[in-house]
């Protein structure tokens, strides 16, 4: 399983690459192989601000459908439209192809309550 160091983590299985006031957003590696494969990524939140910790979208899984959380208050700028004809790229490069969202930060004073790669794998026990 990766944990790449470069980027953040959130309690919920999103990780966050924070690049300025921009940043990207998927799930992390573990959170893909917990829900098996995956067959449909639904953001409708495209130029929307959505507040810390509120759904984002969802992502389907065979057996199971999870919300997706947003780690930091921000606006959702761009959606990964390759994933509409390849969900599975979150299952096969959950931290490459498979992103899912970039979004403008509006509150940055949020990043410093998520979590670096040591305090993810102690929550998930790696």
């Amino acid at each position: 399983m990766d944990f790449p160091e470069n980027l953040l983590y959130t309690k919920d299985h999103e990780w966050i690459l924070v690049e300025g006031d921009t940043a990207t957003i998927g799930i992390t590696d573990f959170a893909q192989s917990e829900l098996g494969d995956i067959v449909y990524v639904d953001i409708n939140t495209i130029g929307k601000t959505v507040q810390q910790h509120e759904v984002f979208g969802t992502v389907e899984a065979v057996k199971t459908v999870s919300d997706l959380f947003i780690p930091v208050t921000s606006t959702l700028l761009e959606f990964n439209t390759a994933l509409n004809n390849s969900p599975e790229l979150v299952n096969t490069d959950a931290y490459g192809k498979g992103w899912m969202v970039k979004i403008k930060i509006i509150e940055t004073s949020q990043i410093a309550s998520l979590l670096d790669v040591n305090a993810y794998k102690a929550l998930i026990g790696k």
